[in-house]
């Protein structure tokens, strides 16, 4: 077993947490990031970026991780590549991390970036056609079915606002959702529908996404969640937003989490409940859930991190003159 120490640990390799680094490391902390299951976050199984600042052509997702990966560590950071499965978050640190690898990994602040995942429905035909036609982020993605029919899958807060952020793209959009009634927010539900461009399809579950020829979405396969009856829509487009799962896992019972499940920052910053524990990006960002945000967040966790150390430097330094 090896102890890996730093005065930044960062647990959690996407936007979020590579911002973190960046400034970090740039600010002498030499940050170590433990990349975790899947480094680089999201963006790695996605495709086509068209959103994020400073590139006027699509970009891939995979390569814009590469790129700051490669800009973290060149200015510093430490990247490994293993799993966090416990982490010792006593207050005022040093922070304790133990890899999936047996090795340890201590830091003087500890900032979470462990992202969150997007539920799925998992039935035939989603995973295979995810980034062609099938997707989780309408705001991400809804811009590449301008002018083409939509659905969303769902009945809460996202799947409504889903609906009508598309309705700025798209004409022809329908609202699946498996009851006869939503569950969403009534002011969202009247904007809904009162929204001449959305038609919700009530009592209706997926149990099938179909590929065309092109081998994009043609279709999904339906069934009357009260009658059992089978049916089919077509559409070029799909959007499954049933919620999603913020990973925090580890950190239940040592960190405030709200009621779904996001972990509790002071309101306007990073900071936890835990002085020198920051959480950034969608871990704890249950309403935008964008690169650039958690890039944002990542940074500002990153600052609040160098004025947390130097403060207590400071601390230090004020308390061996006064014993001298």
């Amino acid at each position: 077993m090896t102890t890996h120490t730093t005065r930044m640990l960062i647990i959690g390799s996407g936007p979020a947490g590579l911002s973190a680094a960046i400034y970090g490391a740039r600010a002498g902390m030499e940050p170590i990031v433990v990349q975790g299951l899947q480094p680089g976050g999201q963006l790695t199984i996605t495709t086509d970026v068209e959103n994020y600042p400073g590139f006027a052509d699509v970009i891939q997702g995979p390569w814009l991780m590469e790129q700051m990966t490669k800009q973290a560590e060149h200015v510093g950071t430490r990247m490994i590549w293993d799993t966090v499965v416990d982490v010792d978050i006593a207050s005022g640190g040093p922070f304790r991390a133990k890899g999936d690898s047996g090795d340890e990994y201590v830091g003087d602040v500890l900032v979470i970036s462990t992202g969150a995942q997007a539920k799925w429905l998992g039935v035939p035909g989603e995973a295979e056609l995810g980034g062609k036609g099938v997707s989780a982020c309408a705001t991400c993605d809804g811009f590449f079915y301008r002018g083409k029919k939509v659905v969303v899958i769902g009945g809460g807060n996202t799947a409504v606002e889903e609906a009508l952020y598309l309705t700025n793209h798209s004409d022809d959009v329908t609202l699946i959702h498996r009851r006869d009634e939503l569950r969403s927010e009534k002011i969202l539900q009247t904007r809904l529908f009162n929204h001449p461009k959305i038609t919700p399809l009530w009592n209706k579950a997926v149990e099938r996404f179909v590929a065309g020829e092109d081998g994009k979405l043609s279709h999904l396969e339906l069934v009357d969640t009260v009658t059992g009856e089978r049916s089919e829509i077509t559409a070029d487009g799909a959007f499954v937003a049933i919620g999603h799962a913020p990973a925090t896992e580890l950190f239940k019972g040592k960190l405030e989490t709200d009621e779904s499940g996001y972990l509790v920052v002071e309101p306007g910053t990073p900071k936890t409940a835990v002085p020198g524990v920051f959480a950034c990006g969608d871990v704890m960002d249950h309403v935008y859930r964008q690169a650039v945000t958690a890039a944002g967040t990542g940074c500002m966790a990153a600052l609040d991190a160098e004025r947390y150390l130097a403060g207590i430097e400071l601390d230090l330094e004020g308390h061996a003159e006064a014993a001298e």
